[in-house]
């Protein structure tokens, strides 16, 4: 099967988040599965520098405003359609956001350039001697493109995947852009992309898709409720059993700590403690504190940054140390770097990202806290097991589809692998950090929950096979 995947950044090429990492993972992930993929993605200045010549395989020559040329070629592993159109993407700045920080005044015609670019290869393949049996678009930068497969004609003949990787960012543009995107009229109402008397690409990418999924399956269900459904709620439930969670994997070949360049790798616990000496030596902790707790995230209430600063002091009093790298909003930013100020040996704050330095973190620390009040899957925490971290987790999305909390039962039964309180709530977190502080003294069962976590199964190969089933799912039978 071959499937046509639309994505607005892939790892490790362009990334500010985990679609990128998902976009880049798949592809290798799903050759074992039968499918083969190839990746449309917007021409940024890195990606075509890294691209190189390419292979023209199709012009337009006036796509919101200038000509284009889609150019093939590979990178890496990855097979990749490149949409190079100078006059959208080649800017400084990231993906969606120009250097000053604010939001690119054309987000919606640049991502509906590479909606329609994925709907005429859906539709034209045949130009090139390569045609998808689906289309696999992501977030509302790539919803757009099953309205456009159906103008075109492409979705008679070719089926079409959505997934929903954060219901927080909606895409949305004014209702009297509909014309400017090539939208149909009719297509603007309650059952199609109409938001709130706004264009929604992330509505139109649910409500035109065959298949909707998300990267969870208790996010699957949170999404259909008011409480985390940000108004989609009503749309997802009419979608019955076409709208379905597929949990998301980590690259275990890049995050593996008996290779990774990053660290002094390490196959046992033996090995982590001189990770952790290194980390402490690096960011001037205290070696003999503990535990040694780690955040690696954007710095935002929606990641629970508020709450952690609420429950700080409690850990510092207990005898924990924090190590942060993240960044995001300039109040939380500032908030850590006085924490750290206030506390040196026990707080060490790094603002900006580091993939390097992350690496060294997660390896370094004893516990990763990802304090969310809502979290589609998550990616920390995958990697925190697999190199022994313990993660202490909000129960929501797919932290509590990935975590098995420390209860009675699994304590008796050895299975163990973190810590899950109650999203939402600084108490909680506290109560939390107060029991990791507990199991710290007593060793014996604090490695137990490290060697059970990195045991775990964190890679993609049952949600690779899931995939391979929803797009034959999806596909048009012949």
């Amino acid at each position: 099967m071959k499937v046509l995947s639309v994505a607005s950044e892939i790892a490790p090429l362009i990334k500010t988040g985990g679609l990128a990492d998902v976009a880049g993972a798949l592809p290798a992930a799903l050759k074992g599965v039968g499918v083969e993929m190839r990746t449309l993605v917007p021409g940024y200045p890195k990606i075509l520098k890294a691209l190189g010549e390419g292979r023209q395989v199709m012009t337009d020559g006036d796509l919101f405003g200038g000509p284009v040329q889609v150019l093939f070629g590979k990178i890496g592993e990855l097979e990749l359609y490149v949409l190079d159109a100078s006059h959208l993407y080649y800017r400084d700045g990231g993906p969606y956001a120009a250097p000053d920080g604010f939001d690119w005044w054309d987000n919606p015609e640049r991502f509906a350039a590479l909606c329609w670019i994925g709907a005429r290869l859906a539709n034209e393949g045949q130009i090139h001697g390569w045609k998808p049996d689906v289309v696999h678009a992501h977030d509302w930068q790539g919803g757009l493109t099953p309205v456009y497969m159906q103008r075109l004609g492409a979705s008679h003949t070719v089926g079409s995947v959505m997934t929903i990787h954060n219901i927080a960012f909606t895409g949305t543009a004014g209702a009297d852009m509909v014309h400017r995107l090539r939208l149909p009229m009719e297509g603007y109402n309650a059952g199609g992309f109409e938001f709130y008397g706004r264009i929604s690409a992330l509505k139109a990418g649910i409500a035109y898709a065959d298949k909707v999924n998300t990267v969870s399956p208790t996010y699957a269900e949170e999404l259909k409720t008011p409480e985390f459904g940000m108004g989609f709620d009503g749309t997802l439930q009419f979608k019955g059993e076409n709208f379905t969670g597929i949990l998301n994997g980590i690259d275990t070949d890049y995050w593996d700590p008996a290779t990774d360049t990053h660290i002094e790798s390490y196959k046992v616990l033996r090995g982590k403690a001189k990770a952790r000496a290194a980390l402490c030596e690096e960011m001037r902790l205290d070696p003999e504190g503990g535990p040694l707790c780690v955040v690696v995230s954007r710095l935002t209430d929606q990641k629970g940054m508020d709450l952690l600063l609420q429950a700080l002091p409690r850990l510092i009093a207990r005898g924990g140390q924090l190590c942060l790298l993240g960044s995001g909003n300039a109040y939380f930013e500032e908030r850590f770097l006085e924490a750290a100020a206030e506390n040196p040996g026990q707080v060490a704050v790094r603002i900006g990202y580091d993939e390097p330095l992350s690496h060294r973190i997660i390896a370094g620390g004893d516990a990763i806290l990802v304090p969310s009040r809502f979290e589609p899957c998550g990616l920390t925490q995958l990697y925190g097991l697999r190199y022994g971290t313990v993660p202490v987790v909000a129960k929501t999305g797919g932290l509590a589809d990935t975590i098995i909390p420390l209860t009675v039962a699994t304590k008796i039964g050895k299975v163990a692998t973190g810590l899950q309180h109650a999203p939402g709530s600084g108490d909680a977190l506290v109560a939390a950090l107060n029991e990791l502080c507990d199991i710290w003294d007593e060793p014996k069962l604090y490695q137990q929950i490290q060697r059970n976590g990195m045991k775990h199964p964190v890679g993609w190969e049952v949600s690779a096979a899931e995939y391979a089933a929803l797009y034959k799912a999806a596909a048009r039978t012949s």
